[in-house]
């Protein structure tokens, strides 16, 4: 197959890279770090490609939500020239990344504490997501269902917390990681460590979204399902490395909606995750360590 992956520099971007160069496939790469602006790419582009997995955003963690939300809408625009450039060349099948930041944040706050279906985003009764990055990936989900009334073939997935040994320090779980080999004392987290999260492991992500390509999905989440508290983690990265100390909270620190946990029977009907976050913990100590 011709393959395009846009954002293949990043962590998601590398682990697909990964996957589809084991099978031998024609792949092309676009990413601003490697000098190729998406935007500019989808302007000028006209070829046909069998697969597309569109990945190319402006991320950088809780700090770059909340701290630079001008510079997030930045994709509003990437995904705008992109579905204009897919209606134009008619790819074989669109991967759109969207992301659990999309989903109403009023359902991630104390008193909920419930599972986020499919079914929780309605685009005929939209709900404030998390900020520029969440209306970002609810604009690109409703230019995807504009797209499949085009006769496009559009599968969208929303991952939740995706982890692996090679991710940016942006993210709770390297970090967490790092620390972890540093033996910190105290292990600092940011906020009160109450705040709750759905961790996959990157394998995991690449291999249901390969699954539900072959299912011919629509929309699904990519999660486990699983609540696990900051502290939590803290104290399983803590065991894993054989180490015990005082957990330090960083109140002054940014730390997002307080419960975000998926649904994942959706996911579990064509794809079932193989990497439990204990195992994925001990895998990135001992590639780190």
């Amino acid at each position: 197959m011709k393959i395009l992956i846009t954002g293949n520099a990043g962590f998601v971007g590398r682990a697909f890279h990964r996957h589809f160069a084991n099978q031998n496939h024609d792949i092309v790469g676009i990413d601003i770090v490697n000098g190729i602006d998406a935007r500019d790419f989808f302007r000028t582009d006209n070829t046909k490609f069998d697969l597309v997995i569109h990945l190319a955003a402006v991320v950088g963690g809780r700090r770059m939500i909340e701290g630079s939300p001008l510079a997030l809408a930045v994709d509003l625009s990437i995904d705008a020239e992109m579905f204009g450039w897919a209606v134009r060349t008619k790819p074989g099948r669109i991967v759109y990344f969207s992301s659990s930041a999309a989903y109403p944040t009023k359902l991630q706050q104390n008193g909920w504490e419930t599972r986020l279906w499919e079914s929780d985003i309605d685009l005929s009764n939209i709900s404030n997501p998390d900020l520029t990055y969440g209306w970002a990936k609810l604009t690109g989900e409703m230019l995807a269902a504009h797209a499949r009334t085009q006769g496009l073939k559009v599968s969208v997935f929303r991952p939740f917390s995706g982890y692996g040994a090679d991710q940016d320090l942006d993210y709770p779980f390297p970090t967490f990681i790092k620390r972890g080999i540093d033996k910190q004392s105290p292990f600092q987290v940011w906020g009160d460590g109450k705040q709750v999260r759905d961790f996959i492991h990157i394998d995991d992500i690449v291999g249901a979204v390969m699954a539900g390509i072959d299912a011919d999905v629509e929309v699904s989440n990519l999660c486990s399902g699983r609540a696990t508290s900051f502290n939590q983690l803290a104290e399983m990265v803590m065991k894993a490395r054989g180490y015990d100390a005082p957990v330090e909270h960083l109140t002054a620190e940014p730390v997002g909606v307080l419960y975000r946990v998926g649904n994942p029977e959706t996911m579990l009907k064509f794809y079932v995750p193989k990497i439990s976050l204990e195992q994925g913990i001990t895998m990135a100590l001992e590639g780190l360590a």
